[in-house]
């Protein structure tokens, strides 16, 4: 990954490929941001003027490439947007730090090393500038041919080196941020990494050694199901949806735990390696991606690590429900009924609604540890996608405040996100005459029907919340901010800030 230092040196004689500055979105124009003072002096003041000449608007995303000044050690400038220019002494949010860092870091691919002139006035400022730089720069080359790639356009290199200016090298905050910045990127390009593996290559049995791995580098306690002990423990969710595959399923048990903690958490996955549907096969068009269908179970294990490397003072479980729907003689049909872990028993009108089963089963096992709260994370339904596009996952919840918390918690660090209801007269649409309850109801409101199904296996006064983040998990347009193209690892961060803020007290 992308080294990350802080630098108290001065832009001109700082040697580097690249310095990167911001530029706003002014009333009459751009307007050059504060921390490339430097650098606008030694084009006289009219760094702004040649930006808008160039074409620059200050909007977000965009990035402009000129010469350096004379005199500078590097020799590029690297202009990109950051939005709106904001009010006089509000300063730049750090959502707009980390995508106008994002957006420099993956342009400058190839390079060695990059010195960040960007507004940085406070440690979190730095946090921001550092989380863009690790998360822009990220790419998927694990199956690219090395010798071929080095020549084509897009087989570059990530950034090597990224010196943010401004910065305080000795100060503990700012070290602090820095270190916090690189573990939730570096975990987070985990879950980026696991949800672009081919599901030929990561298969529940795969994702379940990959988890052990990591238990082991970080300390972590880890217990993993296998489909033996799935039936003997009478898991029927996972053990139904896994049954029409060659690869097995497994139930992954990661913990996380401080001596000092008060509060425990529950993160529950979602781990489809692939789904074609079963034996509801998806139609033409709808296959190409499911690799992806882990992204939940690869945000909560990347999340619990991140835990554990911050040394957060707060207990956290992570429960990946892993399984690889397919058709077969021996996948679950249209008609069956399964005894969940729980005992219910559930009518499978429809194998492609398979997510909810292995979660039904994840759910109820971390009831069981009767932890303060869970929250489960999952591409759930393409109908979150209709209702709320690619970029925004849904939040459901049994418990109103918690689902502004956690709605807080996605916003504060840049995971666009939004409160979803729990209407009651959606749950008749579930009854079913032969079963305790069907895995599919009415079709309007799906998004909403799939989160009253997950309800049903929360135990008793726990508190919940469901992210659906079927649209966001996978990026299938062009990269943007400091978002790929493929998996994002959405949730991952929402997961990590109400670890620290349960850890803190703030959180219920």
């Amino acid at each position: 990954m992308t080294a990350l230092t802080l630098s108290t040196a001065a832009a001109p004689g700082l040697r580097a490929d690249a310095i990167v500055i911001g530029v706003a979105k002014g009333a009459k124009g751009p307007v050059v941001a504060p921390g490339a003072e430097a650098v606008d002096k030694a084009y006289d003041g009219r760094l702004a003027g040649v930006l808008e000449t160039l074409g620059a608007s200050g909007a977000e995303g965009e990035v402009t490439k000129l010469p350096a000044p004379s005199g500078f050690k590097a020799p590029l400038v690297v202009a990109v947007g950051l939005g709106a220019e904001p009010e006089k002494d509000a300063g730049y949010d750090g959502e707009a730090l980390r995508k106008a860092a994002g957006a420099a870091a993956r342009t400058l691919a190839g390079s060695k090393k990059a010195a960040f002139a960007l507004p940085l006035t406070d440690p979190a400022d730095a946090g921001a500038i550092g989380e863009g730089v690790l998360l822009g720069a990220y790419s998927f080359d694990a199956y690219k041919d090395a010798a071929k790639d080095a020549k084509a356009k897009n087989g570059k290199a990530p950034l090597g080196e990224a010196a943010l200016l401004g910065g305080k090298p000795r100060d503990a905050a700012y070290k602090a941020a820095i270190a916090r910045a690189t573990a939730v990127s570096e975990e987070l390009n985990r879950a980026r990494d696991l949800i672009n593996t081919p599901p030929n290559d990561l298969n529940p049995e795969a994702f379940a050694a990959i988890a052990q791995a990591a238990a082991k580098e970080h300390g972590l306690k880890i217990q993993v199901l296998d489909e033996k002990a799935l039936v003997k423990g009478g898991y029927g969710g996972i053990l139904g949806v896994g049954g029409g595959s060659a690869s097995a399923p497994r139930l992954v048990k990661l913990s996380y735990t401080h001596s000092k903690a008060k509060k425990h958490l529950a993160f529950v996955g979602k781990g489809i390696t692939y789904d074609s549907g079963g034996i509801s096969l998806k139609p033409a068009g709808h296959n190409e991606t499911m690799k992806c269908d882990m992204s939940g179970a690869a945000a909560v294990f990347a999340a619990v690590v991140a835990a554990s490397r911050l040394g957060l003072e707060v207990n956290v479980t992570g429960w990946l429900a892993l399984a690889e729907n397919m058709p077969s003689g021996s996948a679950v049909r249209p008609g069956d009924v399964l005894r969940m872990y729980s005992g219910k028993t559930v009518e499978v009108l429809n194998t492609d609604a398979e997510g909810r089963l292995v979660l039904g089963d994840a759910l109820w096992a971390a009831s069981l540890e009767k932890p303060d709260a869970i929250v489960d994370v999952a591409t759930l339904t393409g109908a979150m996608m209709l209702a709320l596009g690619s970029r925004t996952f849904g939040i459901m919840a049994n418990d109103d405040a918690f689902r502004s918390a956690v709605h807080e918690a996605a916003e504060e660090v840049g995971e666009p996100a939004w409160p979803m209801p729990l209407p009651e007269h959606l749950r008749k649409g579930m009854d079913s005459q032969v079963a305790d309850i069907a895995n599919m109801g009415e079709r309007m409101g799906g998004g909403l029907v799939a989160g009253l199904f997950l309800r049903e296996f929360v135990g008793e006064g726990i508190t919940w919340a469901h992210l659906d983040i079927a649209g966001p998990a996978f990026n299938e347009g062009g990269p943007f901010g400091y978002t790929p193209k493929g998996g994002t690892g959405t949730a991952v961060r929402t997961l990590v800030r109400l670890a620290e803020l349960t850890a803190a007290g703030d959180l219920g």
